[in-house]
């Protein structure tokens, strides 16, 4: 006969439950955990000591209550004091985070990382200078709970290796390893897909919070996807899960980098909106290239208006073949895709009536990223402080031993 959990698994489960709520919901008084936890005041108050007591959280009276008798006091995240450092790798850009609990992004670094070649030591030292700096302007009485980087490519979730990212130029690279070298922290570095971790981003804190179903596609060079299922992640039996971009939606379409023809992302990535603008090569690429031809169309210039039609409406085939297989509430367009998205609305709206299936349909709702360009860097914190909102006590023990 199997045992039960034990009174020290339910503890630590509920004070991996509380920690959430606060870290994701903010200040939160002890009445509305009791509500929203189901235990009763008493068990609050133990866990909400023991939380104080290990500077993951502080309590304080609220500012304003409106309400007669005793206040009921309020629970804050320690954000200054317990922290993570986030990564985020993409074809354009290398970017590092340190990010509060609580989700308050504390500082940020940034650079233009110049696309070709991927070479390990480069990449990683650039990051592991990021959090020099930004180490050397943070209080010694801080702790860092953990580390995750988002990456443009296929990640083995046990190793965190990049088994192929062909905008990054990479194949086969101990990225997690490497980085968590360089850094020398003492701490793991867990490495995800940067469209899933969009995806968590998204669900947790952006546009898509409170909803349990749905599609992030996140667009750079190419084109990435995360699947939010009844609250939770997709990542498939090995972490490879989302890879949305090299859906087949034009049989015999542009060759795709992934070594087959009309991907989703061959037919809506950077490189067919720019080619089909006229504007492809002598240096114009990026972000703000496809900004440009989304600003053109609104000025009227044919040729873009055209190129955004095309590209609008092979995006309209791939999100009508995932409404189909998923039936999300909510469909969310992120990075390149957003400009993208609101240049050809229309035509994508027009090919999901036609080619979704109408129960999966007339309920959806079609929106661009609340995150931004912070979506990765945010969605990599999250992964990072995963461990600490599993086991709270036991991983700030080891972090501060780490210090």
């Amino acid at each position: 006969m199997r045992a039960g959990p034990s009174q020290e698994d339910i503890r630590r489960h509920n004070l991996g439950a509380l920690l959430r709520h606060v870290h994701l919901g903010g200040p939160t008084s002890r009445a509305e955990l009791t509500s929203k936890m189901g235990l009763n005041r008493s068990t609050i108050m133990a866990l909400t000591s023991d939380l104080t007591a290990a500077g993951l959280v502080r309590e304080e009276l609220p500012r304003e209550t409106g309400r007669a008798g005793r206040p009921s006091l309020v629970v804050r995240p320690e954000s200054a004091r317990v922290y993570v450092f986030a990564f985020d790798v993409g074809p354009d850009r290398l970017a590092a985070a340190r990010v509060g609990l609580g989700g308050v992004i504390l500082d940020r670094r940034e650079t233009v990382r110049q696309r070709g070649s991927f070479e390990l030591a480069e990449l990683t030292g650039v990051l592991a200078g990021f959090v020099r700096q930004m180490r050397r302007e943070t209080s010694p009485d801080t702790v860092c709970v953990g580390t995750a980087a988002a990456v443009s490519g296929g990640v083995r979730r046990a190793d965190g290796v990049v088994r192929f990212g062909p905008n990054l130029k990479a194949e086969e690279v101990p990225f997690g390893e490497e980085l968590g070298r360089r850094l020398d922290l003492g701490l793991p570095v867990s490495v995800g897909n940067d469209a899933n971790l969009g995806a968590l981003a998204e669900h947790s804190r952006g546009v898509g919070a409170a909803v349990r179903d749905l599609i992030y596609l996140h667009g750079d060079v190419g084109i990435g996807g995360g699947i939010i299922a009844g609250g939770h992640l997709l990542g498939g039996h090995d972490g490879y899960g989302g890879e949305v971009g090299h859906m087949v939606v034009n049989p015999g379409g542009r060759a795709c980098g992934c070594g087959s023809h009309g991907c989703l992302e061959a037919e809506v990535g950077e490189r067919a909106l720019l080619e089909s603008a006229g504007r492809f090569g002598a240096g114009q690429h990026g972000r703000d290239a496809v900004r440009a031809v989304v600003e053109a169309a609104d000025r009227g210039d044919i040729v873009a208006q055209e190129a955004l039609s095309r590209v609008g409406d092979w995006l309209g085939f791939g999100v009508a073949n995932l409404v189909n297989v998923f039936n999300p509430a909510m469909v969310i367009f992120g990075g390149m895709l957003r400009e993208v998205y609101l240049g050809s609305a229309a035509q994508v709206r027009s090919r999901l009536t036609l080619s979704a299936m109408a129960p999966q349909r007339e309920r959806l709702r079609l929106r661009t990223s609340a995150l931004g360009d912070a979506a990765t860097l945010v969605g990599a914190a999250e992964l990072a402080f995963a461990h600490v909102l599993a086991d709270p006590l036991e991983v700030l023990a080891r972090a501060n031993g780490n210090g």
